[in-house]
């Protein structure tokens, strides 16, 4: 739990420019419908460059 606010906290601070220019984030949401019923996954990337981090999560 602490490793996942971490990361978080480091993502927040590259997003806010504390170190240059913001950084834009980009997000995506999906929702399913399906025999096993719904299903959904959201996640949000900052790219800047070749680099991109990610962080997603499904429900």
């Amino acid at each position: 739990m602490k490793r996942i606010l971490a990361v978080l906290a480091l993502v927040a601070l590259a997003a806010c420019g504390a170190d240059g220019d913001p950084i834009q984030p980009s997000m995506n949401a999906n929702v399913g419908i399906g025999s096993a019923g719904v299903s959904g996954s959201t996640g949000v990337t900052l790219k800047k460059g070749p680099f991109s981090v990610g962080l997603g999560t499904g429900f």
